[in-house]
Protein backbone atom coordinates (compact mmCIF):
# COMPACT_ATOMS: atom_id res chain seq x y z
CA UNK A 1 0.00 0.00 0.00
CA UNK A 2 1.05 3.58 -1.10
CA UNK A 3 2.28 6.04 1.36
CA UNK A 4 -0.36 8.01 0.20
CA UNK A 5 -2.95 5.63 0.95
CA UNK A 6 -1.88 5.74 4.62
CA UNK A 7 -2.23 9.42 4.64
CA UNK A 8 -5.84 8.75 3.14
CA UNK A 9 -6.72 6.66 5.65
CA UNK A 10 -5.56 8.77 8.25
CA UNK A 11 -7.02 11.51 7.14
CA UNK A 12 -10.39 9.63 6.62
CA UNK A 13 -10.52 8.40 10.15
CA UNK A 14 -10.19 12.08 11.13
CA UNK A 15 -12.82 13.10 9.04
CA UNK A 16 -15.21 10.64 10.42
CA UNK A 17 -15.26 11.97 13.75
CA UNK A 18 -16.83 14.90 12.47
CA UNK A 19 -19.92 13.07 12.53
CA UNK A 20 -22.33 14.21 15.25
CA UNK A 21 -23.86 10.58 16.19
CA UNK A 22 -27.56 10.03 16.95
CA UNK A 23 -27.46 11.69 20.35
CA UNK A 24 -26.36 15.20 19.71
CA UNK A 25 -28.52 15.01 16.23
CA UNK A 26 -31.60 13.58 18.41
CA UNK A 27 -31.24 16.76 20.88
CA UNK A 28 -31.01 19.20 17.41
CA UNK A 29 -34.24 17.82 16.17
CA UNK A 30 -36.16 18.78 19.33
CA UNK A 31 -34.86 22.49 19.22
CA UNK A 32 -38.67 24.54 19.10
CA UNK A 33 -37.72 26.11 15.73
CA UNK A 34 -35.49 25.99 12.85
CA UNK A 35 -33.24 29.37 14.64
CA UNK A 36 -32.92 27.20 17.85
CA UNK A 37 -31.69 24.23 16.03
CA UNK A 38 -29.36 26.42 13.61
CA UNK A 39 -27.92 27.68 16.29
CA UNK A 40 -26.89 24.79 17.76
CA UNK A 41 -25.23 23.28 14.87
CA UNK A 42 -23.47 26.33 14.43
CA UNK A 43 -21.16 24.97 17.00
CA UNK A 44 -20.21 21.92 15.39
CA UNK A 45 -18.50 21.04 12.32
CA UNK A 46 -21.51 21.77 10.33
CA UNK A 47 -21.50 25.64 11.27
CA UNK A 48 -19.12 27.30 8.98
CA UNK A 49 -21.66 26.32 5.97
CA UNK A 50 -24.52 27.36 7.35
CA UNK A 51 -26.72 30.31 6.44
CA UNK A 52 -26.98 33.48 7.69
CA UNK A 53 -31.08 33.74 7.52
CA UNK A 54 -32.90 30.56 9.08
CA UNK A 55 -33.85 28.73 5.64
CA UNK A 56 -34.76 25.33 5.74
CA UNK A 57 -33.75 24.40 1.87
CA UNK A 58 -30.56 26.40 2.26
CA UNK A 59 -29.47 24.57 5.82
CA UNK A 60 -29.87 21.37 4.33
CA UNK A 61 -28.21 22.53 0.91
CA UNK A 62 -25.07 23.79 3.70
CA UNK A 63 -25.45 20.71 5.79
CA UNK A 64 -24.48 18.20 2.13
CA UNK A 65 -22.06 20.69 1.00
CA UNK A 66 -19.96 20.11 4.27
CA UNK A 67 -20.05 16.38 3.43
CA UNK A 68 -18.53 17.17 -0.13
CA UNK A 69 -16.16 19.76 1.29
CA UNK A 70 -14.87 16.70 3.07
CA UNK A 71 -14.88 14.24 0.25
CA UNK A 72 -13.17 16.66 -2.06
CA UNK A 73 -10.55 17.68 0.84
CA UNK A 74 -10.18 13.22 1.08
CA UNK A 75 -9.49 13.16 -2.60
CA UNK A 76 -6.44 15.46 -2.50
CA UNK A 77 -4.86 12.61 -0.17
CA UNK A 78 -5.33 9.95 -1.57
CA UNK A 79 -3.78 7.90 -5.11
CA UNK A 80 -5.45 8.21 -8.26
CA UNK A 81 -7.08 5.00 -7.47
CA UNK A 82 -9.14 6.15 -4.49
CA UNK A 83 -9.76 9.46 -6.17
CA UNK A 84 -11.76 7.16 -8.64
CA UNK A 85 -13.89 5.56 -5.85
CA UNK A 86 -14.72 8.99 -4.00
CA UNK A 87 -15.99 10.32 -7.30
CA UNK A 88 -18.58 7.17 -7.47
CA UNK A 89 -19.37 7.91 -3.76
CA UNK A 90 -19.99 11.20 -4.75
CA UNK A 91 -22.38 10.64 -7.74
CA UNK A 92 -24.99 11.71 -5.42
CA UNK A 93 -24.15 15.45 -5.67
CA UNK A 94 -23.78 15.01 -9.28
CA UNK A 95 -27.18 13.83 -9.67
CA UNK A 96 -28.53 16.57 -7.99
CA UNK A 97 -26.96 19.19 -10.13
CA UNK A 98 -28.61 17.34 -13.05
CA UNK A 99 -31.69 17.48 -11.30
CA UNK A 100 -31.31 21.19 -10.66
CA UNK A 101 -30.51 21.52 -14.18
CA UNK A 102 -33.38 19.70 -15.39
CA UNK A 103 -35.49 21.76 -13.51
CA UNK A 104 -34.15 24.88 -14.60
CA UNK A 105 -34.97 23.51 -18.24
CA UNK A 106 -38.20 23.01 -17.38
CA UNK A 107 -38.68 26.52 -16.08
CA UNK A 108 -38.52 25.98 -12.48
CA UNK A 109 -36.26 27.16 -10.34
CA UNK A 110 -33.62 24.86 -8.67
CA UNK A 111 -30.63 25.37 -5.46
CA UNK A 112 -27.19 26.31 -6.36
CA UNK A 113 -25.22 23.63 -8.18
CA UNK A 114 -22.65 21.57 -5.84
CA UNK A 115 -18.99 22.63 -6.51
CA UNK A 116 -17.65 19.41 -7.14
CA UNK A 117 -14.33 20.17 -8.18
CA UNK A 118 -12.03 16.69 -9.29
CA UNK A 119 -15.08 15.11 -7.90
CA UNK A 120 -16.91 16.07 -10.76
CA UNK A 121 -17.51 12.89 -13.50
CA UNK A 122 -19.29 14.79 -16.73
CA UNK A 123 -20.83 17.72 -14.94
CA UNK A 124 -18.34 20.61 -16.79
CA UNK A 125 -19.60 18.75 -19.99
CA UNK A 126 -23.41 18.94 -18.91
CA UNK A 127 -23.84 22.61 -16.99
CA UNK A 128 -24.17 24.31 -20.26
CA UNK A 129 -26.74 21.82 -22.02
CA UNK A 130 -29.24 23.77 -23.28
CA UNK A 131 -32.02 21.35 -23.45
CA UNK A 132 -33.14 17.63 -22.25
CA UNK A 133 -31.99 16.24 -25.89
CA UNK A 134 -28.62 17.70 -24.97
CA UNK A 135 -28.12 16.44 -21.37
CA UNK A 136 -29.03 12.79 -22.73
CA UNK A 137 -26.17 12.98 -25.53
CA UNK A 138 -23.81 14.21 -23.00
CA UNK A 139 -24.54 11.63 -20.40
CA UNK A 140 -24.39 8.82 -22.87
CA UNK A 141 -20.87 9.97 -23.95
CA UNK A 142 -19.75 9.46 -20.25
CA UNK A 143 -19.52 7.15 -17.33
CA UNK A 144 -23.35 7.52 -16.27
CA UNK A 145 -24.39 5.92 -19.56
CA UNK A 146 -27.13 6.31 -21.85
CA UNK A 147 -30.98 7.22 -19.84
CA UNK A 148 -32.50 5.86 -22.88
CA UNK A 149 -34.85 8.67 -23.75
CA UNK A 150 -34.60 12.92 -23.00
CA UNK A 151 -37.52 12.67 -20.55
CA UNK A 152 -36.48 14.09 -17.23
CA UNK A 153 -38.18 10.97 -15.30
CA UNK A 154 -36.30 8.62 -17.33
CA UNK A 155 -32.90 10.56 -17.02
CA UNK A 156 -33.29 10.84 -13.08
CA UNK A 157 -34.54 7.37 -12.88
CA UNK A 158 -31.73 5.83 -14.55
CA UNK A 159 -28.73 8.57 -12.99
CA UNK A 160 -29.80 7.15 -9.54
CA UNK A 161 -29.51 3.35 -10.82
CA UNK A 162 -26.58 4.41 -13.01
CA UNK A 163 -24.96 5.09 -9.63
CA UNK A 164 -26.18 2.20 -7.48
CA UNK A 165 -23.90 -0.07 -10.58
CA UNK A 166 -20.63 2.13 -10.03
CA UNK A 167 -20.81 2.41 -5.92
CA UNK A 168 -21.45 -1.67 -6.36
CA UNK A 169 -18.12 -2.16 -7.99
CA UNK A 170 -15.97 -0.57 -5.63
CA UNK A 171 -15.96 -3.22 -3.12
CA UNK A 172 -18.32 -6.48 -1.27
CA UNK A 173 -19.82 -3.83 1.16
CA UNK A 174 -20.58 -1.07 -1.77
CA UNK A 175 -21.97 -3.67 -3.48
CA UNK A 176 -24.56 -4.61 -1.01
CA UNK A 177 -25.27 -1.39 -0.31
CA UNK A 178 -25.93 -0.50 -3.48
CA UNK A 179 -28.21 -3.52 -4.21
CA UNK A 180 -29.96 -3.13 -1.56
CA UNK A 181 -30.65 0.60 -2.21
CA UNK A 182 -31.92 -0.19 -5.83
CA UNK A 183 -34.51 -3.17 -4.57
CA UNK A 184 -35.72 0.13 -2.61
CA UNK A 185 -36.24 2.68 -5.32
CA UNK A 186 -37.45 0.06 -7.99
CA UNK A 187 -40.15 -1.28 -5.35
CA UNK A 188 -40.57 2.46 -4.55
CA UNK A 189 -41.77 2.95 -8.52
CA UNK A 190 -43.13 0.49 -9.52
CA UNK A 191 -45.62 -0.31 -6.49
CA UNK A 192 -45.45 3.15 -4.58
CA UNK A 193 -46.09 5.46 -7.79
CA UNK A 194 -47.38 2.40 -9.87
CA UNK A 195 -44.72 3.25 -12.64
CA UNK A 196 -42.53 0.59 -14.72
CA UNK A 197 -39.57 0.83 -15.50
CA UNK A 198 -37.89 2.78 -18.67
CA UNK A 199 -36.26 -0.22 -20.58
CA UNK A 200 -32.35 1.87 -20.13
CA UNK A 201 -33.58 2.05 -15.99
CA UNK A 202 -34.97 -1.89 -16.07
CA UNK A 203 -31.34 -2.40 -17.59
CA UNK A 204 -29.42 -1.49 -14.81
CA UNK A 205 -31.95 -2.53 -12.86
CA UNK A 206 -31.49 -6.10 -13.48
CA UNK A 207 -28.07 -6.46 -13.39
CA UNK A 208 -28.26 -5.34 -9.63
CA UNK A 209 -30.94 -6.98 -8.62
CA UNK A 210 -32.01 -9.47 -10.91
CA UNK A 211 -34.05 -9.88 -13.42
CA UNK A 212 -36.67 -11.95 -11.50
CA UNK A 213 -36.28 -9.73 -8.68
CA UNK A 214 -37.35 -6.48 -11.10
CA UNK A 215 -39.70 -7.77 -12.47
CA UNK A 216 -41.84 -9.61 -9.38
CA UNK A 217 -45.22 -8.63 -8.77
CA UNK A 218 -45.32 -7.43 -5.46
CA UNK A 219 -42.62 -6.22 -2.65
CA UNK A 220 -42.52 -9.41 -0.86
CA UNK A 221 -42.31 -11.45 -4.09
CA UNK A 222 -39.52 -9.18 -5.20
CA UNK A 223 -37.64 -9.59 -1.38
CA UNK A 224 -37.92 -13.50 -2.01
CA UNK A 225 -36.24 -13.22 -5.56
CA UNK A 226 -33.36 -10.91 -4.36
CA UNK A 227 -30.44 -12.46 -3.48
CA UNK A 228 -29.59 -13.81 -0.07
CA UNK A 229 -27.25 -10.74 0.75
CA UNK A 230 -29.37 -8.45 -0.27
CA UNK A 231 -32.78 -9.71 1.07
CA UNK A 232 -32.33 -7.73 4.34
CA UNK A 233 -33.38 -4.64 2.06
CA UNK A 234 -37.04 -5.47 1.79
CA UNK A 235 -37.77 -8.50 4.30
CA UNK A 236 -40.58 -8.17 5.83
CA UNK A 237 -42.14 -5.77 4.35
CA UNK A 238 -45.59 -5.66 3.28
CA UNK A 239 -46.04 -3.38 0.85
CA UNK A 240 -45.29 0.04 -0.43
CA UNK A 241 -46.76 1.69 2.67
CA UNK A 242 -43.57 0.29 4.19
CA UNK A 243 -41.17 1.42 2.08
CA UNK A 244 -39.73 4.32 4.02
CA UNK A 245 -38.82 1.38 6.65
CA UNK A 246 -36.76 -0.49 4.25
CA UNK A 247 -35.01 3.04 3.06
CA UNK A 248 -34.45 3.81 6.67
CA UNK A 249 -33.12 0.54 7.32
CA UNK A 250 -30.43 0.81 4.16
CA UNK A 251 -29.19 3.71 5.72
CA UNK A 252 -28.78 2.11 9.03
CA UNK A 253 -26.63 -0.34 7.46
CA UNK A 254 -24.83 1.94 5.66
CA UNK A 255 -23.66 3.70 8.38
CA UNK A 256 -23.01 0.40 10.72
CA UNK A 257 -20.51 -1.15 8.22
CA UNK A 258 -19.52 2.15 7.38
CA UNK A 259 -18.19 2.42 11.34
CA UNK A 260 -17.24 -1.05 10.97
CA UNK A 261 -14.39 0.24 8.14
CA UNK A 262 -13.33 2.51 10.21
CA UNK A 263 -12.82 0.26 12.99
CA UNK A 264 -10.59 -2.29 10.83
CA UNK A 265 -7.46 -2.94 9.93
CA UNK A 266 -8.00 -2.97 6.46
CA UNK A 267 -5.39 -1.84 4.11
CA UNK A 268 -6.56 -0.09 0.36
CA UNK A 269 -9.88 1.68 0.19
CA UNK A 270 -11.82 0.42 3.76
CA UNK A 271 -11.34 3.09 5.86
CA UNK A 272 -11.63 6.09 2.59
CA UNK A 273 -15.12 4.43 2.38
CA UNK A 274 -16.15 4.28 5.47
CA UNK A 275 -15.55 7.45 6.44
CA UNK A 276 -17.72 8.53 3.44
CA UNK A 277 -20.32 5.67 4.63
CA UNK A 278 -20.40 7.34 8.17
CA UNK A 279 -20.62 10.79 7.35
CA UNK A 280 -23.26 10.69 4.56
CA UNK A 281 -25.80 8.90 7.16
CA UNK A 282 -24.86 11.72 9.39
CA UNK A 283 -25.45 14.42 6.89
CA UNK A 284 -28.62 12.64 6.19
CA UNK A 285 -29.69 12.44 9.90
CA UNK A 286 -29.08 16.10 10.51
CA UNK A 287 -30.78 17.15 7.43
CA UNK A 288 -33.84 15.38 8.58
CA UNK A 289 -33.25 17.15 12.02
CA UNK A 290 -33.63 20.55 10.90
CA UNK A 291 -36.69 19.32 8.98
CA UNK A 292 -38.25 18.24 12.09
CA UNK A 293 -36.99 20.82 13.95
CA UNK A 294 -38.58 23.58 11.03
CA UNK A 295 -41.87 22.10 11.74
CA UNK A 296 -41.88 22.99 15.62
CA UNK A 297 -39.82 19.82 16.94
CA UNK A 298 -41.85 17.41 17.80
CA UNK A 299 -42.17 13.42 19.91
CA UNK A 300 -38.26 11.96 20.14
CA UNK A 301 -39.52 8.64 18.78
CA UNK A 302 -41.32 10.08 15.51
CA UNK A 303 -37.99 11.35 14.63
CA UNK A 304 -35.92 8.19 15.69
CA UNK A 305 -38.26 6.04 12.98
CA UNK A 306 -37.06 8.48 10.28
CA UNK A 307 -33.39 9.14 11.21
Amino acid sequence: MSASFVAGQVRARALARNALGPGRVRAIAQAGSLTEALASLAATPYGKRLPAVPDLDAAQHAVAESLLWHLRVLAGWLPPQGVVALRSLAGAFEIANIDGLLQRLGGRPAEEPYALGALATAWRALEDAPDTGTVRDRLAASPWGDPGSADPYDIRLFLRLSWASRVSGLDARTGGWAAGAAAVLVAGERFGDGRELPEAALGRAQRLIGRAAAEAPTVPAMAGRLARGVRWSLEGIDDAAGLWQAETRCWRRLERDGAALLRGSAFGLGPVVGAAAVMAADVRRVRAALETAALGGGPAEAYDEVA
